[in-house]
Formats: C-alpha cells, structure tokens, sequence
C-alpha cells in the first residue's frame, strides 16, 4: 500500500509518533493507559486542525459532558450531606468552564491541542472555552476506552481536589478579581475587547482583563460576559499563585 505523503511528510508515521506521545502522556499525566491512543488524538484535535485524520473533539466533549457531571455528582453526594439544592450548585460550579479549564491547565494540555497556527497565535490553546472543551472530551476519551470505572477514577483524581468549599472558582472571577485588586488599592479591574471571530449567529469573543501594575490575561467564550469572565479566572488564577 503506498504511503501518504504531505509536504514531504510521512502521514501514516507522523501520526503513529504523536499517538505514541500522547498515549505516554496520559500514563504519565492522567493515569490512563489508553487501549486506542487515536482516542486521546481526537480529544485533543481542535476544529481548526487541517488534518481530519482524526478529527476533531466536538463529538466527545458532546459526551464527556455529561460523564463528567454524573461522576462529579456521584462524588458530591458521597462528600457532603447537603439539601439537594447546594449539591446543585456545587455540581454547577464543578462541572462549568473555570473548574474544567484548571483542571486542563494543570495537566498542562495547550501545547498538545493540534489546531491551526492562526488559532494559536490568538491565544485560544489557552482559552478558558476551549481549555474546558477539551478537559471534557479527554473524561469521554477515558469512558469510551476504560468504561466508566476508569472515568470515575479520573474525575476523582483530577476534579475531586477542586471540592473544597474555599475554593476560588465556587465565585463569580469578576467578583473574585475585583476583590483582589480593591484589597490591595489598585482600582477597578478593567476589560478590553480584543478580538471577534466565528460566524455572526456563534461568535467567539476574545477578552483581555487587565489590573494595575499586573501583566493583562485574555479569556475566550461564546458571549462578552463569558469571555470576560474567562479572562478574570485567569488573571486571578495567575495573581494567586
């Protein structure tokens, strides 16, 4: 069978060398050793991609969304005996953008996703939106190969951490942000507008939130106020650590 080749490169090996990669990885990073490797390729296979050998993370964050909040329920109701109202709004704050996107962040997953070097170059490996899609399609990649014992263990390993109730991200980022810097006496957090792509009916908004005297933090989302809210979680993440 003759080999595919692009600009010179062998595809069929290229490929087999970045599963090899990713399947490392995941044993080392998710404690996941994948049966199927082109699992873990998909998950972290933005839509900007231009090879659709894979392709792209879509369909599995469709999925892993809602593994994920089964499992994080799952978990909530063995850890707090609560009214089932505040287990609702902890599964919320869980199972939303801010929580997924540090936990992505934490395997440090960015420089992994194959997207286009344009998308890259807008910062949207970095995204709070796209950050918290792809920790979603990785807990689906883990379901579909290992069954839901190991997307259980995943979550536990990886989300269970964030269950505290002191934890920054149970609170609105803008909020949080604006805290930080009032305390410290450096005026009013402020948000800029620094880019708009996407199609008019599903835009994406790209925001840069900014304090005095700090290095700006850009944050991605579907809305401004999602957006803005992504750069705050990020600035803030950054101020805090």
């Amino acid at each position: 069978m003759a080999r595919k080749f692009i600009s010179g490169i062998d595809v069929a090996a290229a490929q087999a060398d970045r599963h090899a990669r990713l399947a490392e990885w995941a044993r080392d990073v998710l404690g996941h050793d994948f049966a199927d490797p082109a699992l873990i390729d998909r998950a972290l296979t933005h839509g900007s991609a231009s090879r659709a050998t894979a392709g792209s993370y879509q369909r599995l964050e469709f999925l892993g969304d809602r593994v994920l909040g089964c499992a994080v329920a799952s978990l909530l109701y063995g850890r707090h005996d609560e009214p089932e109202g505040r287990l609702t709004a902890r599964l919320h704050a869980m199972v939303e953008g801010p929580a997924n996107a540090r936990v992505a962040r934490s395997w440090h997953v960015g420089p992994l996703i194959a997207m286009e070097p344009v998308s890259r170059g807008k910062g949207l490996a970095d995204s709070e939106n796209v950050l918290g899609d792809v920790a979603e399609a990785i807990v689906a990649a883990v379901f579909i190969d290992g069954g839901w014992a190991a997307a259980h263990t995943i979550v536990a390993r990886h989300w269970g951490p964030l269950m505290a109730a002191d934890q920054p991200f149970l609170h609105d980022p803008k909020s949080s942000l604006q805290q930080w810097a009032l305390k410290r006496r450096l005026g009013m957090p402020e948000y800029l507008v620094v880019g708009r792509d996407g199609p008019d009916h599903a835009p994406i908004f790209t925001v840069e939130a900014s304090v005095r005297g700090q290095p700006p933090a850009t944050g991605s989302g579907r809305s401004r106020q999602e957006a803005e809210k992504a750069a705050a979680a990020t600035l803030l993440a950054r101020l805090e650590s």
